[in-house]
C-alpha cells in the first residue's frame, strides 16, 4: 500500500507499501544481506580462489542477490560491505557515492546487489546485504524486522523526502488547468487514449515490481483509466521523453525527488487528500485507498549485526545525509549525460567535500 507500498501505504504508508525499477537512460533497479561476511568465523582455506572464480561469473561487484549470495560470504577478515541497490536512479547515485567514499576514504571493498523492494529486506534481515540507503516506507517489513524481529536496525534519515503521485506534462496543464483536479480526469480520457489502454485513458507506470496504490485508486475513484507499465523507470522515462518531444498529453505515476523534473517539467494531479485514517485503512486492505500518496522522508536502514559490529562503515552509513539537489546532481549525470554511477559519484565526490565530510566517522 505504499508505492516509488519507486510510497510505493513507493506507502513508499510510497506505504513506493511502495516502491522504485528504474534508470533514466541507464537503469538500476528497486530492492535487498548473508553473513556479516567481513566478521564471519570459519574456515577459509581455498575461499579466496572461489571468489576469483565467481567474480568472473558474476562481474566486480555486482551480483543478482534473488539468484545467490555475494563471492565474500563467509570470508574472514575480509573488509567488505555490501549494499543494496534498488533500480530507480536516485538509489543508484546513493549507493554509488556511499561505495566511492567507502571505498577510496575508509579502504572498504564495496560489493553491490540489485533486489526488487520486498526482498531486500528479506535479504537485509537475513545478513546477506549490509544497508538499504533508500527506503519509501513499508509499514509490514518495519514492524517484523525492526520491532518484532530486531534483526534490522533504523540507519537515520536519507536527507531526502519523497513523494509520488500522479503528474501530466506542464504544457497540457496549461492548456487544460482542471486536469489537476483528479474529479475531472475522466472528461480528459480521451485524450489520454492509448494503443495499450484501449478504450480507457492511460495512466502510464513504470515497473510492475512497483508497489503502487494505482489500480485501487483507479477503481475506487470510478476512474476512467487502465493502468499501463512501462516495463521500468528507465522506459517510462523514454516514453514521457518522446510524448513531451511531441507535446502529447499524458497521465503518469511519477515521484520526487527525480532528475526528469528538470527536462520535462509537470503538474501533480491533486488525488483525494492522504490521512492517517486513509493509511490505517489501506495497511489492512491495500485494495481500499483512495487518497493520495503521503510525502515520506526516506529512510536509511541496516541490518542490525552489522550496525552493532560493523566499525567505521556502519557509522558512515548512519552519517550519510544529502539534499535531493545532491541526489539528482548524481541522478543526472547518470541517467541524463550518460556517465557510468562510478564517474558520477568520482566527479560529485570531487565537487562537494564539504558535504561528504562530515559523513567521515
Amino acid at each position: 500500500m505504499t508505492a516509488r507500498t519507486h510510497t510505493r501505504i513507493r506507502t513508499r504508508a510510497r506505504i513506493r507499501a511502495h516502491a522504485r525499477t528504474r534508470a533514466a537512460g541507464t537503469a538500476g533497479g528497486h530492492a535487498g544481506g548473508a553473513a556479516r561476511w567481513w566478521r564471519a568465523r570459519g574456515t577459509v582455506v581455498g575461499v579466496f580462489a572461489t571468489v576469483a572464480a565467481l567474480l568472473v561469473l558474476t562481474g566486480c561487484g555486482k551480483a543478482d542477490m534473488t539468484k545467490q549470495s555475494s563471492p565474500y560470504a563467509n570470508v574472514s577478515g575480509a573488509k567488505t560491505v555490501t549494499l543494496s541497490v534498488q533500480s530507480w536512479v536516485g538509489a543508484q547515485g546513493n549507493v554509488a557515492v556511499a561505495k566511492h567514499l567507502l571505498e577510496h576514504e575508509l579502504g572498504y571493498r564495496v560489493d553491490t546487489v540489485q533486489v526488487d523492494e520486498v526482498p531486500a529486506w528479506d535479504a537485509l534481515s537475513q545478513g546477506r546485504v549490509d544497508a538499504i540507503m533508500e527506503d519509501w516506507g513499508h509499514p509490514e517489513q518495519e514492524k517484523r524486522y525492526v520491532e518484532d524481529k530486531k534483526t534490522i536496525t533504523r540507519g537515520g534519515d536519507l536527507g531526502v523526502t519523497g513523494h509520488i503521485g500522479w503528474w501530466v506534462p506542464k504544457y497540457f496543464a496549461d492548456a487544460h488547468p482542471d486536469v489537476t483536479n483528479w474529479e475531472n480526469l475522466n472528461k480528459y480520457a480521451g485524450q489520454l487514449r492509448t494503443a495499450e489502454s484501449g478504450k480507457k485513458g492511460q495512466l502510464l507506470d513504470g515497473s510492475p515490481s512497483y508497489v503502487t496504490n494505482d489500480k485501487a485508486l483507479v477503481k475506487n475513484l470510478d476512474l476512467d483509466y487502465q493502468v499501463v507499465f512501462a516495463g521500468s523507470e528507465a522506459a517510462q522515462i523514454t516514453q514521457m521523453k518522446q510524448f513531451a518531444k511531441n507535446k502529447k498529453p499524458y497521465l503518469a505515476y511519477w515521484y520526487e525527488p527525480q532528475w526528469l523534473f528538470n527536462e520535462v517539467p509537470m503538474v501533480e494531479v491533486k488525488l483525494p487528500a492522504y490521512t492517517d485514517k486513509c493509511a490505517a485503512k489501506g495497511v489492512a486492505d491495500p485494495k481500499s485507498i483512495d487518497c493520495a500518496y503521503p510525502t515520506t522522508p526516506l529512510q536509511k536502514y541496516l541490518n542490525a549485526d552489522f550496525a552493532k559490529k560493523g566499525g567505521k562503515a556502519a557509522q558512515f552509513l548512519k552519517n550519510f545525509h544529502w539534499s535531493q539537489k545532491n541526489q539528482n546532481d548524481v541522478s543526472e549525470m547518470i541517467a541524463s549525460q550518460g556517465l557510468s554511477a562510478d564517474e558520477a559519484a568520482k566527479r560529485w565526490a570531487a565537487a562537494n567535500p564539504s558535504v561528504w565530510k562530515q559523513w567521515l566517522p
